[in-house]
């Protein structure tokens, strides 16, 4: 991995200029069509029991084949260490195996920011800018690597079709973060969800002992929840699902 900083202050006026984000909201149309809803739902956020915010997502594929591409749209509120902060995020990936094509983000608080982080050929290319400035990375472009923002419940979808014992190369944009984690046995169980218990499939996603990522699917592949322990992080569905 190569990176370089640039530390030239950024207005916040200015942070979106280079980019032009593939969506704006969970309803606006990334493709130009509405395509086909693989998913949307809510997630209610939770850290140590207490509720931070919300994550409303909705998943599309851009056509009805399955070869077509799936553009996932989000939009996060939360309660950030003390404060408030809204982030709008899309993501485009490989419909085959579930490999990340082309990732962008827009949060806005006090810690407003811009990511884009986009395949070209052997590498990703990450640009991530700031009120601090602006700051290039480059990371290897593996077989079968995936951005998984921290603590983003949705993209945790583009895992669940991977078999037990196989292993995954991790990007986590905004932390900087590269992990490699190791996908555990399908346990079939069942989940209390608003009210009702629906069938589901367990999955813990291992990187270290300090760091395992335990997600509930149903039976079309949808995530209905998601428990990062060491963070006390839990999201859970709150629209029905079943």
């Amino acid at each position: 991995m190569t990176k370089s900083t640039r530390s030239v202050p950024v207005r916040i006026a200015l942070l979106l200029a280079p980019f032009v984000l593939l969506s704006i909201g969970i309803g606006a149309d990334p493709i130009g069509a509405q395509g086909i809803v693989v998913d949307q739902g809510t997630f209610a956020v939770t850290v140590e029991g207490a509720s931070v915010g919300t994550e409303e997502f909705v998943l599309r594929r851009a056509g009805l084949a399955r070869a077509d591409k799936i553009f996932a749209n989000a939009e996060l509120t939360l309660r950030v260490d003390g404060t408030d902060e809204v982030a709008t995020l899309i993501l485009r990936a490989d419909p085959g195996e579930g490999t990340t094509e082309q990732y962008e983000a827009e949060i806005r608080g006090d810690d407003a920011a811009t990511v884009r982080v986009v395949r070209a050929n052997r590498r990703y290319v990450a640009t991530i800018r700031s009120v601090a400035g602006s700051e290039d990375r480059e990371y290897q472009a593996r077989p079968t690597t995936r951005v998984l923002e921290r603590d983003v419940a949705h993209h945790y979808f583009f895992l669940g079709e991977l078999a037990a014992g196989s292993t995954t190369h991790v990007l986590e944009p905004r932390s900087r973060a590269q992990v490699t984690l190791t996908t555990g046995r399908h346990e079939d169980t069942s989940l209390a969800l608003e009210g009702r218990t629906v069938p589901a499939r367990r999955v813990t996603f291992t990187a270290t002992e300090a760091d395992e990522r335990t997600v509930w699917f149903d039976r079309q592949g949808r995530v209905l929840r998601v428990e990062v322990p060491a963070r006390g992080y839990v999201a859970q569905r709150t629209d029905l699902v079943g």
